[in-house]
């Protein structure tokens, strides 16, 4: 007698099992599972379960919704989640000394290099997050300098102002009094920043949380042309 799962079986019963041809179910199943890891692939891997039902019944595939949704859920295929996913690109410390606030929520610039604000934001894609320090030119409007990195490194908003400064500079600015404002990210408080800055002759000026964000709209920047 074979044993499985603690229960006898006859040798006969077990090698005809063996050697039954799969299922009219079986196939159906190998062969949708083709279908649906196609349609997944082909969509960049964002679709569920009702997309790919309804891009299968579209190609001429019947299968029912249910179908799908078991089928994706045994062989381990999902699509891109909804909902809320937040990621914090700044953490302030309301204990350490800071730069006054010398904007007050004024965005606006007489002339160019008059005033910069600096910011972090973040993008999910497929492979994962991606971080983007960035500084914009608050009278053009125009990201003069930023980094994106798929980790939020240390030095990512420093690259970002190395950038502007180069660019400025190339192009024959004067920086000399040029205001760089921020919120109160430990990134842009930190020694190495303000270091940076001191050495470009750019002041510092740091407002209370959010104040680079609504600068961001303000302006009328869009980050996807980053």
């Amino acid at each position: 007698m074979l044993r499985e799962h603690g229960c006898g079986i006859a040798p006969n019963t077990y090698w005809t099992a063996k050697k039954r041809p799969p299922s009219k179910r079986a196939v159906r199943d190998a062969e949708l599972v083709e279908d649906i890891r196609r349609v997944h692939a082909e969509n960049l891997c964002v679709y569920g379960a009702d997309k790919i039902w309804a891009q299968l019944n579209r190609e001429g595939v019947r299968v029912a919704r249910c179908t799908v949704e078991r089928l994706m859920r045994t062989h381990g295929i999902s699509g891109a989640r909804r909902g809320k996913a937040w990621v914090r690109t700044t953490i302030g410390d309301d204990g350490a000394d800071r730069p006054a606030d010398l904007v007050e929520r004024q965005f606006r610039a007489p002339a160019p290099n008059r005033l910069w604000v600096a910011d972090l934001t973040y993008v999910k894609t497929h492979s994962g997050w991606v971080y983007v320090a960035f500084i914009i030119d608050v009278y053009s409007r125009m990201i003069v300098g930023w980094q994106a990195s798929r980790s939020l490194r240390s030095d990512l908003a420093i690259d970002a102002l190395e950038m502007a400064v180069w660019n400025r500079r190339r192009a024959g600015a004067d920086l000399g009094g040029l205001v760089h404002h921020s919120d109160r990210g430990v990134q842009y408080l930190s020694i190495r920043y303000s270091e940076r800055l001191a050495v470009n002759e750019i002041v510092a000026s740091v407002g209370s949380k959010g104040d680079s964000y609504d600068c961001e709209h303000d302006s009328g920047v869009v980050l996807a042309g980053v």
